[in-house]
């Protein structure tokens, strides 16, 4: 069963299904109780949608490590689920089993919100992953955009499959100020997600040289060398810091400092060590530790949803949690 559960990552579906979870629960549906739209109990067309991104985000690492398994018997031999510890046949049965399934549960999802567009998105979602497994990943930067672009999409699905769904309910009428606060807010979350998964993908690609390179792959470090992929990793995390300051500066009006401590302490402060370690770094090990770190600060920044629901109850008073209010 270990060998399964490693082969779908199963503790990278657990995030996913979390952060979906999180956004839903601490920062759209509070700010829609700031219009008077209570959404708390109505959680069915929710768990549909996590569980057709898990099923889907499974498919997708076992199709990918399907396609990678000449790379990854060069950069992690003694990692190689596929072709040795679960045969390549077994690996396609389970591949399509997941991926059917996650968009079998998306579609009628789709229709229990009467929406085309989610349908849409959970008919290409699956295409994406394909041909980033079989082509895009081996692509000068479109691969690691792509795996970024789904990253964000996760996010944002949170709050598309929200909307479509308070379109199905004739007595709610949103207020404009709400919406536009909705949109800005997961999006803010998505953009997030976007980076660090961008710049996780670099630092992955730095740490799998060696067998990309022999697989004749056209990834960052080899096509512009590890040095110039550093600088740019770099600047990506240099515009991701900036970028935060600016939000917390510019749109942030929450009373009092926590926000800006929890950016301080809880992300910039590592994506220093990430820089002094990417800096330093020059064997696979330590990019992969690196990349772990990028992991660790993508799940900091995400957890800021419970403190944006304090926060937000705090200011208007909304019941936390319906249990009790905070002063």
């Amino acid at each position: 069963m270990s060998r399964y559960l490693k082969l779908i990552r199963i503790q990278n579906l657990l995030f996913v299904a979390v952060i979906q979870y999180m956004v839903r629960q601490f920062v759209i549906a509070p700010l829609l109780e700031t219009s008077g739209v209570i959404v708390y109990e109505s959680f069915f067309h929710v768990g549909l949608l996590i569980a057709a991104s898990v099923l889907i985000a499974a498919g997708g690492y076992i199709i990918n490590d399907y396609f990678d398994i000449k790379i990854d018997t060069l950069n992690k031999p003694d990692k190689v689920i596929v072709g040795k510890s679960i045969d390549k046949r077994t690996a396609m049965l389970l591949y399509q089993l997941c991926t059917i399934s996650g968009i079998a549960i998306g579609l009628f999802l789709s229709w229990y919100v009467r929406s085309l567009m989610l349908a849409f998105v959970f008919l290409v979602v699956p295409g994406l992953l394909w041909f980033y497994s079989a082509s895009y990943k081996r692509q000068l930067i479109i691969g690691n955009v792509v795996i970024a672009f789904l990253s964000a999409l996760s996010v944002l699905t949170v709050l598309f499959t929200e909307l479509e769904y308070l379109k199905t309910q004739a007595s709610v009428v949103l207020n404009p100020a709400v919406y536009n606060s909705l949109f800005a807010w997961v999006s803010g979350f998505a953009l997030f997600s976007f980076l660090l998964t961008w710049i996780r993908e670099i630092i992955k690609d730095m740490e799998d040289v060696y067998g990309d390179r022999e697989m004749e792959c056209r990834t960052l470090p080899i096509v512009w060398g590890i040095k110039t992929t550093k600088i740019i990793t770099i600047g990506l995390i240099s515009i991701t810091i900036v970028a935060l300051l600016i939000i917390n500066h510019v749109y942030i009006d929450f009373e009092g400092t926590l926000t800006l401590r929890y950016i301080l302490f809880g992300l910039i402060l590592p994506f220093a060590w990430v820089i002094y370690l990417l800096i330093k770094a020059k064997q696979p090990d330590e990019y992969h530790k690196i990349s772990s770190l990028i992991k660790f600060i993508m799940v900091i920044g995400l957890l800021y949803a419970p403190i944006f629901y304090f926060l937000l109850a705090r200011k208007t008073g909304l019941i936390l949690f319906n249990l009790f209010t905070v002063s």
